[in-house]
């Protein structure tokens, strides 16, 4: 858990944490991909990136706190994802802090608060207590997430991400009245391009019931995006991109979650195996290509995309950053 790590109000010694030096390949690889198209990582704050992203092995916390910016000065590394905010709403000043660390050309992709995308409430080791009266909640999500964030990011704010967290059983049969709950939310939001022009919200979702013509006519009239959700508890690729298709022409948003080999429940199983995350364990080729050929498709009709990898894909982000760029160069 990111919140768990260290404050943002501690402030970050400057330079403490240095990126590690990368060849003149990989420089050429990131000059041939497409400007639109934003790369990155699920956070940030992975000690097993030595040599890989960072210098030389430094601790986790340091990491969280400090590393921001040497990871930033990665070539391929144009975007990271911010998970921490799921746990607890970050204020203005933190998210301040984070864009005074990347350039100009950065951007974030920001998660929103589990207050807004979690139908329960739930104790620290994750148990469900009790229903979130919160959940869906028009005021909860403009003054905890997208207030914030714009504040404080500004330009350097590149999507917004409603992750629905898994429903309760019993909800899966009220869709209807979500759907219409989720649009009502959506439709609330302030207009995001005065501060951030390239800022786009997307939803991701981890029941495959919510994947209904209502629910894409909700995206479309608010003018939001699907973000695609690169998990076990969905359906591959292909069978998620008939509601890409529904959109278009729109923005990817895409976040390659879990490999899908660890079942919809792996993140522990992934993590005992793949920890420190500094080399691919389960390679997933298929998913990769077909990743590929979606960016390809996407930047290739002059359209953005944000596409963030967790160490739980393939064992290590930042490698399966640069195979998926490989892999996207392959595509013409």
């Amino acid at each position: 858990m990111q919140d768990s790590l260290f404050s943002l109000d501690e402030a970050p010694a400057e330079g403490s944490v240095r990126p590690a030096s990368q060849g003149a390949q990989l420089a050429a690889l990131a000059q041939q991909l497409p400007d639109t198209l934003r790369l990155g990582t699920s956070s940030w704050h992975y000690p097993g990136w030595a040599t890989l992203v960072w210098d030389r092995l430094y601790s986790e916390a340091q990491l969280s706190r400090d590393g921001l910016s040497a990871y930033a000065a990665h070539p391929l590394f144009r975007t990271v994802g911010v998970d921490r905010g799921f746990y607890k709403p970050l204020t203005t000043e933190q998210y301040s802090r984070y864009a005074a660390q990347v350039p100009a050309d950065f951007r974030f992709v920001i998660k929103a608060p589990s207050l807004v995308t979690d139908a329960q409430l739930r104790s620290g080791d994750g148990k469900a207590l009790e229903a979130n009266p919160a959940f869906l909640s028009e005021e909860a999500a403009a003054s905890t997430f997208i207030e914030p964030a714009l504040a404080g990011l500004g330009n350097k704010l590149g999507a917004l991400v409603f992750q629905i967290s898994p429903l309760p059983g019993s909800w899966l049969k009220q869709m209807p009245r979500l759907i219409a709950q989720l649009h009502r939310l959506l439709a609330s939001l302030p207009a995001l391009q005065a501060h951030a022009p390239e800022a786009v919200i997307a939803v991701e979702v981890r029941d495959p019931e919510w994947l209904t013509t209502e629910f894409i006519a909700a995206l479309r009239d608010t003018g939001a995006t699907y973000c695609l959700g690169l998990h076990a508890k969905m359906p591959p690729i292909s069978e998620q991109l008939p509601i890409l298709r529904a959109l278009w022409p729109g923005p990817l948003v895409c976040r390659w979650n879990l490999n899908p080999v660890h079942g919809a429940y792996g993140y522990e199983e992934a993590h005992a195996q793949y920890s420190p995350y500094n080399k691919l364990i389960d390679p997933d080729p298929e998913t990769r290509a077909a990743l590929a050929r979606v960016i390809a498709g996407t930047v290739g009709a002059g359209q953005r995309a944000y596409v963030t990898l967790s160490n739980k894909a393939e064992g290590c982000s930042p490698l399966s950053a640069i195979a998926l760029a490989h892999a996207i160069l392959a595509t013409r």
